[in-house]
């Protein structure tokens, strides 16, 4: 009788145990009711490196999302934050090794805002952008490694538009033009490392047009020498 009391227990507590695994499983990859995306989603490439997991609410993204590259599922390179109240994501990109590339909002698949852009180094900004609806608008700035601005541009609709000014890594002003469109037009001023002016005019539709003045250590070059330099 008590053998077989015994050997009862033995088999109720193995039933509970083996079923503790299966009560604690993981489900991933669920629908609600309304057949819409709910829970836990993960999702796979062919050779089983994992390509994004994330949480679903009534179909929609909440909090955050990771994805990976199919040659490593070590470090993400893509994090997704989504936004509780809005369709935005705060996101962020990086290379295999997980080093910081870029960052900014996203609205769908298009940058919206201000954008940082790293050096390899994922911690020094390399430029930062702002974007409406996936296209650059407005002040564009890059930098050195060293911190030091690189240009100043302007665009509209992804086209430069407005003025721009480039700088030498001693912070030497080098170029000051302006852009309409895509193309030069308006007034330009070049400048030799030295921040000392080189020469000055105008561009039309991305041609020199009318009189172009020209400098040599500070001073205006003469009439004849100008011709020469054009040259």
């Amino acid at each position: 009788m008590k053998t077989k009391y015994k050997y009862l227990c033995i088999l109720v507590f193995a039933f509970v145990f083996a079923g503790i695994p299966v009560l604690g499983q993981e489900k991933i990859n669920q629908f609600d009711e309304n057949g819409q995306r709910t829970g836990i989603w993960k999702k796979f490439y062919n050779n089983k490196n994992i390509r994004y997991q994330g949480q679903f609410k009534a179909g929609k993204e909440i909090g955050t999302f990771k994805y990976y590259s199919a040659l490593t599922s070590v470090h993400p390179t893509i994090i997704k934050t989504f936004s509780k109240n809005s369709d935005s994501a705060v996101v962020s990109f990086f290379n295999t090794k997980g080093v910081l590339e870029s960052k900014g909002f996203m609205v769908g698949k298009n940058r919206v805002g201000l954008w940082q852009f790293f050096h390899e180094d994922g911690k020094n900004i390399l430029s930062e952008e702002n974007y409406v609806n996936g296209m650059k608008n407005g002040v564009s700035k890059t930098y050195y490694k060293s911190g030091k601005i690189t240009e100043i541009l302007h665009f509209k609709d992804n086209k430069l538009h407005g003025n721009v000014k480039r700088y030498g890594s001693n912070g030497v002003l080098l170029d000051d033009l302006t852009y309409e469109n895509g193309i030069l037009n308006g007034p330009a001023k070049y400048y030799n490392i030295k921040g000392e002016l080189i020469y000055y005019g105008n561009y039309l539709n991305d041609e020199k047009t009318g009189k172009w003045e020209y400098f040599e250590n500070g001073k205006p070059i003469k009439a004849d020498k100008q011709i020469q330099q054009r040259h």
